[in-house]
């Protein structure tokens, strides 16, 4: 997707957030397999990606395959992804299902300065010698760059009054 091609009430950035000089010097831990390869056929979220099924996967490099022991006690993980094929330069967006704009930190969408995507996913089998954690669902592509794994705390991370607009 190029700048050019934004939908009407869109705002994009002058320059690309890709392009410039940063500092967070993010590494990348693995990758994310999931059955899907092309943005047009994957998710557009988690429950999505449930409701289709599919298997998927997350793979950590070797070096950081001891940071998965004591994981296999919990049932669900949190999973920060990097949106490696989204662009970076909308501020506000027009997506398609609602036909209206809004702020890109008002959405889910991976289009944002730093495309870093989360889930909530529930853990099915840990094998930490292989560095894969085997998930029942996430919406990214396969090959997707992994930023990091927490593990869920309902006591934590569950927020019942939580509201939305």
């Amino acid at each position: 997707m190029t700048t050019s091609s934004i939908r009407p009430g869109e705002i994009a950035l002058a320059n690309d957030p890709a392009q410039a000089a940063g500092d967070a010097r993010l590494v990348f831990i693995g990758r994310v397999r999931t059955p899907w390869t092309s943005r047009k056929d994957a998710p557009k979220n988690p429950n999505e990606a449930r409701s289709r099924g599919g298997t998927a996967h997350v793979e950590l490099d070797a070096a950081f395959r001891p940071g998965l022991q004591g994981l296999e006690g919990f049932s669900h993980a949190i999973v920060l992804y990097w949106m490696h094929k989204a662009r970076r330069d909308l501020l506000v967006q027009s997506p398609r299902q609602s036909g209206k704009t809004h702020g890109t930190f008002s959405l889910r969408s991976p289009v944002r300065p730093n495309p870093i995507a989360l889930s909530v996913v529930r853990i099915l089998k840990v094998d930490a010698d292989a560095g894969r954690i085997d998930i029942d669902a996430i919406d990214c592509l396969d090959g997707t760059p992994l930023v990091d794994v927490k593990p869920y705390r309902p006591g934590i991370d569950a927020v019942p009054d939580a509201m939305t607009p």
